[in-house]
């Protein structure tokens, strides 16, 4: 098969011919219709994530396609079924999965990252049962694709974690794939959403999508809005951002959602919050960049409650899938760009400095 590999952290991607995937006893292998590119990535390109540990590497872990081959333990699946499946594969077995908590499993795998991932012809996914999502007839490959990380972690940020009850104030910070999910979930449960940006293009998609006000933050002055550096000006973009969305609010947002993933934006959602008001993590935050400071006075002085989300599990899926099915929630007009496997190198590495705005997916036949 074609995929997407590179031999080191930061080092060129190139398209490669590999030997194909087989499937574990417990496993499946997917041929791939569609996959996403994701910051998450970029993150593991840069050597951000400690998931990867064996060279040579293929990214990728959003992806929808076709059941090519199942395990001989496999019960639920075979081969021709359209499925999607999230990030975060669960074992099935350890004490979180018995809990329902599949998302934070104890002996989770991630396409991508701890084994080779979806930017090729076929992936391998373990334990088939558990982890694969059917697909409707109706839903497109792209669409199905653009759930498996950034919609689906949104959803359960907004939705489970987030608690979110129609004619709240939600203020999302950042709008890439994430962040305008987040507003369209958002928005779609009746509540009233600021997003936060440094792209005014961003900005645009996300009133688009739903949106009631817009906060245009200025830019770091180094490295770019994008990247995990951190700098002085960011801050103080940060602090003014969270000062407009007070005063949008009439005191503050119920609900806020950092959907980057930088010390400044964690900072300025926490600042942006009312009296008991609630902030979900969903955006990476690195090691590499050290731990980022919290203003814990405001938290201790509101009560506010600081919430982490990570991905959501395969069981959990009906629910948004009724949603999409309904027309309430449009994922696939997040997709901005599609494009092949050729293209991908260049879109991976230029992830930091890109300035396209909403979802790119990848078709590896194109």
């Amino acid at each position: 098969m074609r995929a997407v590999q590179y031999d080191g952290f930061g080092e060129q991607p190139e398209v490669r011919g590999v030997a194909d995937p087989a499937p574990g006893r417990a496993g499946a292998v997917i041929r791939v219709e569609a996959t996403g590119l994701c910051r998450s990535d970029w993150h593991g390109w840069m050597g951000h994530d400690s998931d990867i540990q064996k060279f040579p590497h293929v990214p990728g872990h959003e992806l929808a396609g076709v059941v090519e081959a199942v395990g001989d333990d496999v019960r639920g699946w075979r081969p021709g079924d359209r499925v999607t499946t999230p990030f975060v594969c669960a074992c099935g077995r350890c004490p979180a999965c018995a809990a329902g908590d599949q998302q934070v499993c104890e002996n989770q795998t991630q396409p991508g990252f701890t084994h080779w991932g979806s930017f090729a012809g076929y992936v391998a996914i373990g334990d088939a049962d558990v982890n694969l999502v059917g697909l409707p007839e109706e839903m497109s490959y792209s669409t199905a694709a653009s759930l498996g990380c950034r919609f689906a972690t949104a959803f359960r940020a907004v939705v489970a974690q987030g608690r979110v009850a129609a004619g709240e104030w939600v203020a999302v910070y950042g709008c890439g794939g994430v962040g305008l999910s987040a507003v369209m979930i958002a928005a779609a449960a009746g509540a009233r959403v600021v997003a936060v940006d440094v792209s005014p293009a961003a900005l645009e998609l996300a009133a688009r999508l739903g949106a009631a006000h817009t906060v245009l933050l200025r830019p770091a002055s180094a490295g770019s809005p994008a990247s995990p550096d951190d700098h002085g000006d960011a801050r103080d973009a940060g602090r003014d951002g969270s000062a407009q969305v007070r005063e949008i609010t009439g005191g503050g947002a119920h609900l806020t959602v950092d959907a980057l993933g930088a010390a400044a934006t964690l900072g300025a959602a926490v600042e942006s919050l009312r009296r008991r008001g609630r902030h979900v993590q969903v955006g990476l935050l690195p090691r590499a960049a050290g731990h980022p400071p919290v203003p814990m006075d405001r938290v201790i002085a509101l009560e506010l409650t600081i919430l982490g989300s990570h991905g959501m599990a395969a069981h959990a899926y009906p629910e948004m899938l009724e949603m999409i099915a309904g027309g309430g929630l449009r994922p696939g007009s997040l997709i901005t760009r599609t494009i092949g496997l050729e293209e991908v190198p260049q879109a991976l590495t230029t992830m930091a400095t890109a300035g396209t705005p909403g979802v790119t997916v990848i078709v590896p036949t194109r």
